[in-house]
């Protein structure tokens, strides 16, 4: 099972190496190095799943040497951390706005209540038609 996303990062650092772009085929060659270390120390090959988490430990990272960077007076480091940022936030799944997110709460609320109790399987049911339905609403944006 192939990862989309490491394919397409492999194919983002062919076009930055082509591109010559120093500062992206950097960032981008570490975020390449992260995920071989994921391979290497799990012993098998990488899921999306694996990359989003090896993406999103990064930009917390960014984001936290952005904050030290920014009190120690380095606007300098705080501007390639923010660069960075934006190559690694470029892999990351959009993220639901909150008038995305209160609307799926108002469509589940919304919703009849069942004259028996709730069992988990209608709960879990129920949500996984809201986000099926947030998927879409993504998709057609």
């Amino acid at each position: 099972m192939a990862s989309e996303l490491l394919d397409q990062l492999l194919d983002d650092i062919k076009t930055a190496m082509k591109s010559r772009d120093k500062d992206k085929l950097s960032a981008l060659r570490f975020l390449r190095a992260e995920i071989k270390n994921v391979e290497i120390n799990e012993r098998r090959e990488v899921s999306d799943d694996d990359v989003l988490n090896v993406i999103g430990r990064l930009v917390k990272q960014r984001q936290e040497a952005m904050e030290q960077f920014q009190k120690g007076g380095r606007d300098d480091l705080v501007a390639q951390e923010a660069f960075q940022l934006d190559v690694y936030r470029a892999y990351q799944p959009a993220q639901l706005s909150e008038d995305e997110i209160a609307a799926l709460v108002e469509q589940t609320l919304s919703r009849p209540l069942p004259s028996a109790p709730a069992t988990l399987d209608d709960v879990l049911s129920a949500d996984a038609e809201a986000r099926a339905t947030a998927a879409e609403m993504l998709e057609n944006a």
